[in-house]
């Protein structure tokens, strides 16, 4: 057997503990929305109800689950009456306006936005990491970055065995992180770069085809980081519960439809090697490893997309560091998936 054929399975659905619940998906017109109707359906998640909620203008759309056709209706304050759990995905500002709403309905809020995610009172959590935190909500779970998420699923199980001291991490992030809208202008200047006729950037700063830039969030003039390599520090902080962790982050947007890659250089208080590092990532949930060093075959974003596990791979010593505590990796995963609806109904499943 290969180490391309160790896939552990990603945490499946406590199916025989589940009861039907009335869910409500905000933003279901979206890239991240799309995909949580694609993850409920696959995880035969037990439904009483469905309901699809969006900006008026997407008001009376049919969106198809199952062999239905589900009509999108307005997001309103008092959209919420009867339903268990809102699965949130409309950005930050309608977060803050109307998961409040949602759960003085009697809702459970999963939010995908960064809306609550450093909140003291909000959980946030990946369940292979943290699902314990869940218990301790108070209507609001918070969905982390994606980038966070797809990082700390493989760093997650060697932190357990060989505590992190240190972390560089290097993102090379997909337009699948900036929604559809970045999807389809990647689409379009490909095509016209190709033609000789590229279109102006609409979405993202800068041409997107053959091309890359610092990730399109504003940077501190203070610390000189952006935004997104703020989030990627201060929630694996939160999320292993490890507030000193130190940890540095270069954020990096590439011209990839879907899935996000991560190097990683690692140093942990003990030396470990690669062996041992492989060893415990191809038993871990969540993971595949994909380290083919005689092929040079690694994680790919390509096999990441539609994909559940992360990949991990390219492991190595970092030979700059002569106590043997330092590794190297590679890492690919789905952004739409684990990085947002999938760790979001992971999420409802272990409510």
């Amino acid at each position: 057997m290969s180490p391309n054929d160790l896939a552990p399975p990603t945490l499946a659905a406590p199916q025989s503990r589940l009861r039907p619940q009335s869910v409500a998906i905000v933003g279901a017109t979206g890239a991240v929305g799309e995909a949580l109707l694609q993850c409920l359906h696959q995880r035969h998640f037990p439904l009483s109800r469905l309901r699809l909620l969006a900006s008026p203008r997407s008001a009376g759309k049919l969106l198809p689950f199952d062999d239905e056709q589900i009509p999108v209706e307005p997001l309103t304050a008092d959209a919420f009456a009867g339903v268990d759990i809102a699965l949130f995905s409309a950005g930050g500002a309608r977060s803050r306006s109307f998961a409040p709403a949602a759960v003085a309905a009697g809702a459970i809020v999963v939010d995908n936005s960064s809306a609550f995610r450093m909140d003291p009172d909000v959980p946030l959590v990946v369940p292979e990491i943290n699902a314990g935190d869940i218990a301790g909500h108070r209507g609001i779970i918070a969905n982390p970055n994606c980038a966070a998420i797809i990082a700390g699923v493989p760093l997650w199980p060697l932190h357990q065995i060989n505590p992190i001291r240190r972390l560089v991490i290097t993102t090379y992030q997909s337009a699948s992180g900036a929604g559809a809208a970045a999807m389809q202008e990647l689409l379009d200047a490909t095509r016209g770069y190709l033609d000789g006729n590229e279109p102006a950037p609409r979405v993202m700063p800068h041409p997107y085809a053959f091309n890359l830039f610092s990730h399109n969030t504003e940077i501190d003039p203070a610390t000189g980081y952006n935004d997104e390599e703020t989030k990627v520090i201060r929630e694996l902080r939160k999320i292993f519960a490890a507030p000193d962790l130190r940890i540095t982050a270069t954020c990096v947007r590439v011209p990839v439809l879907r899935a996000h890659s991560i190097a990683i250089n690692v140093t942990f208080d003990r030396p470990m090697t690669p062996a041992t590092a492989r060893d415990i990532l191809a038993t871990a949930p969540g993971l595949r490893v994909v380290d083919d060093a005689a092929h040079n075959h690694f994680p790919m974003p390509r096999e990441a997309s539609g994909q559940d596990a992360i990949l991990v791979g390219r492991l190595r010593e970092d030979h700059s560091d002569p106590s043997g505590r330092s590794l190297a990796m590679f890492v690919a995963g789905d952004q739409l998936l684990k990085g947002a609806a999938l760790n979001a109904v992971q999420i409802a499943e272990r409510l």
